[in-house]
């Protein structure tokens, strides 16, 4: 096995509740992946909520992925 040293804000220890100064890769990884799917998925909500997507229903969803994967067959 090889060490990597990897530098990190304080910031950043915080911001992902690192708590240790050793983590196995995988962990790590694990980590960070968490945080950024947080992140996209608050810019989601917000970008759904500023283009009124968030009030659309399911039904409206499902018609809206029919008509896309429709429009994607005809352009293949």
């Amino acid at each position: 096995m090889k060490t990597i040293n990897i530098a990190i804000s304080e910031g950043e220890i915080s911001k992902y509740g690192l708590k240790s100064t050793n983590y196995e890769f995988s962990t790590l990884v694990d980590i960070v992946s968490r945080e950024l799917s947080k992140q996209k998925l608050t810019e989601s909500i917000e970008l759904a909520e500023k283009y009124g997507l968030s009030k659309m229903t399911m039904n409206e969803i499902t018609k809206e992925v029919r008509a896309n994967r429709k429009h994607a067959k005809t352009r293949s």
